[in-house]
């Protein structure tokens, strides 16, 4: 039996593309990616089932990031795609996502879960046919005054960019735990009680 040389993980950050989007609430998925490959010294180069792929290696594992170029509703048409060309399992997937449901630059991880109304998860659960693959979401806060469309497409507030920075370095930092350890329990178990 002929085994492949290295394993990989798929980070799978969620957001809308165009510079219309850059920066917005919708997009922080995209964010946590883009200072990931900052960090890594490596750029969004390849393109390939409707997304842009950036890797790098660590410990002998690929480890691939990809933005959906597809817009957020749609996101599920490029990563089914993508799990299956690369031969990903699903417990080797992880999606990081905007929630309105927690404060500005809060980190909560799951294993598995609804859509909980939010439409990039919706297409990646019909997709994928399982709601079992793990989540990374990223606070954005609620909406006082404004439509949840409007609220998700708009921008953090310079009083929000502390938060948001900090939510993102924590990101990293529970990303690189579940890369370095392949424990996502343990991961959560670290992460989740802020």
């Amino acid at each position: 039996m002929i085994w492949s040389v290295f394993t990989m993980k798929l980070i799978v950050g969620l957001g809308n593309i165009g510079k219309e989007y850059d920066g917005t609430r919708h997009n922080v998925g995209f964010m946590v990616l883009d200072e990931l490959a900052k960090r890594e010294g490596i750029s969004f180069n390849k393109v390939k089932n409707e997304a842009t792929l950036a890797d790098f290696m660590f410990k002998g594992e690929k480890i691939i990031l990809a933005k959906p170029l597809t817009y957020m509703n749609e996101s599920g048409r490029s990563v089914r795609p993508l799990m299956d060309f690369y031969k990903i399992p699903v417990e080797d997937v992880i999606v990081i996502h905007d929630d309105m449901d927690l404060p500005v630059g809060h980190l909560r991880l799951r294993q598995k879960g609804s859509a909980g109304g939010h439409n990039g998860i919706k297409s990646l659960i019909s997709h994928l046919g399982t709601q079992e693959f793990k989540r990374m979401k990223i606070g954005i806060d609620h909406p006082q005054r404004m439509s949840v469309v409007n609220w998700v497409l708009s921008r953090f507030t310079k009083e929000q960019q502390n938060q948001l920075e900090r939510g993102i370095n924590e990101a990293l930092a529970a990303l690189d735990n579940w890369i370095d350890t392949d424990n996502f329990m343990g991961t959560m178990n670290k992460y989740n009680h802020k």
